[in-house]
């Protein structure tokens, strides 16, 4: 799995102009399943992006965690995020997950968040999304799981 993390002020996101997920401050992580994913690779995903060390501590260094901070994490599918862009103008997504098996690993994926953390929100799978966000530096990074 790959998950692009962005700090933000605040983030949420929209299906059919109807809110599905907000959060103040925190984690905003798009998230692509790969065909060899599983449901551990998405536990060690949750854990990475929980642990990853992304907020200012009193010194102003990136010391702190999303927990460490009480912060919210918003979790959207992004199949994107998997395409193959080194050929051509048209990206391919043949190392992507077939669709059943991304729904179901992405859903496991964000009970896996809920079971570690809270507040954690979510987008819809397969579905047309506007997301909204407030990038906090900015800081975005981009984390597989392993």
């Amino acid at each position: 799995m790959i998950a692009l993390i962005q700090r933000v002020s605040r983030a949420s996101v929209e299906v059919q102009d109807q809110p599905r997920g907000v959060i103040g401050r925190g984690i905003l992580a798009l998230v692509g399943v790969e065909a060899s994913d599983s449901r551990t690779s998405g536990a060690h995903l949750i854990e990475k992006i929980c642990s990853y060390r992304i907020f200012p501590d009193d010194a102003g260094r990136m010391n702190l965690d999303v927990r460490q901070i009480g912060g919210g994490l918003l979790l959207v599918p992004q199949f994107t995020l998997v395409a193959d862009t080194s050929k051509g103008t048209r990206p391919s997504f043949s190392g992507g997950a077939p669709p059943a098996l991304a729904r179901e690993l992405f859903e496991g994926l964000l009970e896996a968040a809920q079971a570690a953390h809270s507040p954690v929100a979510g987008g819809v799978f397969g579905a047309d999304m506007q997301v909204h966000l407030v990038n906090d530096g900015p800081v975005t990074f981009l984390l597989k799981a392993t």
